[in-house]
């Protein structure tokens, strides 16, 4: 791919690992990192530039380091996200970045544009140590 975007922001946030025989499976919380990259065959316009001069914006990559009010998940009790379902495992927080990210980003192409040579990976960290990663 010619072109990758990359960057990285946190977001802080709770929840619990329903089910779980430790500590995780009471209510704590965690700074969360997440790195995105986002590759693209070619440039298109935004949101904010109506020319091919971006792969996306990087604001697109980063809502989730915004309120809860505002549409993101920072400060936010993750199990009562109703699109995980009251899952919130590092894996299924991955997968939900990537799908809801993809989503919107989709969501700001131009008729025509199917967003198909686009690829995003997520790297999502718990703790300094412990990290997820998910791509399509």
């Amino acid at each position: 791919m010619p072109w990758k975007l990359s960057t990285e922001f946190t977001f802080d946030s709770a929840h619990v690992i329903e089910g779980y025989d430790g500590p995780c499976g009471r209510l704590h919380g965690h700074t969360y990192r997440v790195r995105m990259e986002l590759e693209s065959q070619r440039l298109r316009p935004s949101a904010h530039v109506r020319r091919d001069i971006m792969v996306a914006d990087f604001k697109s990559l980063k809502w989730a380091k915004k309120d809860v009010e505002q549409g993101g998940l920072d400060h936010m009790f993750l199990n009562e996200h109703p699109d995980l379902g009251g899952d919130t495992t590092a894996e299924v927080m991955a997968a939900f970045l990537h799908r809801e990210t993809m989503r919107r980003i989709r969501d700001t192409l131009d008729a025509g544009d199917s967003g198909d040579d686009l690829r995003l990976r997520v790297f999502l960290w718990e703790t300094p140590e412990s990290c997820c990663e998910y791509w399509e």
